[in-house]
């Protein structure tokens, strides 16, 4: 006991619970594995790296598996279904109608409108494809983790597979390679990019890149991450197609929006699309342009994310990813993620189940 205070010492010195977390874990064989002592850092502290590490990739997931369902996946011709030729009235009326007819689904039943049926395929595609891009970022990022012992998480590419769904295989498969085709040739390039990492001759070619291009090329991924962030398709839709300049300011409603392609009209009025073109995800807004609700919600949370990381706060980029994805959730929102649609009411519908166990059942080869 202190004689002169008469206030018993604390056995820990004075040190806070956190504190006394990050030493425990530190001298625990958890922290001796992973060297967090030597590599100067704690447990609260990676904690707070991961979290936000998950949080601004997360979106991957998503998005990975949207960008490369827009490919059409495994979905064909063969999974329409036959509509009435009046679009208001149902398949078993219309056969009761002698004014109506059944129309046969073709290759337009892949683009808009789209065919319920082939929406149905690529909606099944879409959540095949979400689990993989789980399957895959857990392995890459355990075995980053465990084996390799380094602070690094792994996710498929957002550059590739916007080259691969929209180049390679075409929106809808309006592309000249299909997708089986474009998925066997990725395979055989990961078994020789795994041929060049095992003899050590991907640095040697990495060596032969100058060191200029070699920084820059980040910072130009970083900047083609960004100008898909800023699209229609899997961003905000701040920017959007312009016959005169190629991109201009959009930030329209869905109302506002038309579709882009390259198609040839033909004398009797119909248009077709040209031979070799494909189906662009892009759209051209033809007004209200920035009135577009989802739009701001995103810039709000930009600015979010920007006072907070101009004060320091620490975790800036889980706040503002936190704010616009609890606001998004409300229905009956002109920003909400499941509007009164048909596939807005499906996705709720998915969503409220918050776990949910889906096999793979088109993709998995």
């Amino acid at each position: 006991m202190d004689v002169e205070s008469g206030i018993p010492p604390s056995s820990h010195g004075g040190k806070s619970p956190v504190t006394r977390l990050n030493d425990y874990v530190a001298e625990s064989r958890v922290g001796k594995r992973f060297k967090l002592k030597e590599r100067n850092t704690n447990f609260t502290t990676e904690l707070r790296a991961g979290t936000t590490t998950f949080l601004t990739m997360a979106y991957i997931l998503a998005v990975n598996a949207s960008i490369l369902s827009d490919s059409g996946g495994t979905c064909s011709v063969s999974d329409c279904i036959p509509l009435c030729s009046d679009p208001t009235v149902s398949t078993t009326n219309c056969t009761n109608n002698p004014n109506l007819y059944l129309i046969n689904p073709d290759v337009s039943c892949k683009f808009e409108p789209v065919n319920p049926g082939y929406a149905a395929c690529l909606e099944k595609t879409r959540k095949d494809l979400i689990v993989a891009t789980v399957a895959s970022s857990l392995i890459g990022c355990v075995i980053m983790g465990v084996l390799a012992n380094l602070p690094l998480a792994l996710a498929p590419g957002m550059g590739t597979n916007a080259y691969f769904a929209y180049t390679v295989v075409g929106f809808h498969g309006s592309g000249n390679v299909s997708y089986e085709s474009a998925l066997a040739a990725v395979f055989i390039e990961g078994l020789l990019f795994l041929l060049i990492s095992a003899i050590g001759l991907r640095t040697k070619l990495a060596k032969l890149i100058p060191k200029p291009v070699r920084i820059s090329s980040g910072a130009g991924i970083g900047l083609f991450l960004s100008f898909i962030g800023l699209q229609n398709n899997q961003g905000i839709g701040l920017v959007g197609y312009s016959p005169s300049t190629l991109i201009t300011l959009a930030g329209c409603p869905r109302s506002s929006r038309a579709g882009v392609a390259p198609v040839m009209a033909a004398v009797n009025g119909t248009m077709t699309l040209i031979p070799g073109g494909t189906v662009s995800g892009d759209i051209l807004c033809l007004h209200d342009r920035m009135e577009s609700p989802t739009l701001w919600l995103g810039i709000v949370g930009f600015v979010i994310i920007a006072y907070c990381l101009s004060k320091n706060i620490k975790g800036a980029m889980i706040y503002g990813i936190i704010f616009v994805t609890a606001i998004s959730w409300f229905r009956n929102t002109s920003v909400t993620a499941f509007p009164d649609t048909p596939a807005g009411d499906s996705a709720f519908n998915y969503f409220k189940k918050v776990v949910d166990v889906h096999t793979i059942e088109t993709t998995a080869g």
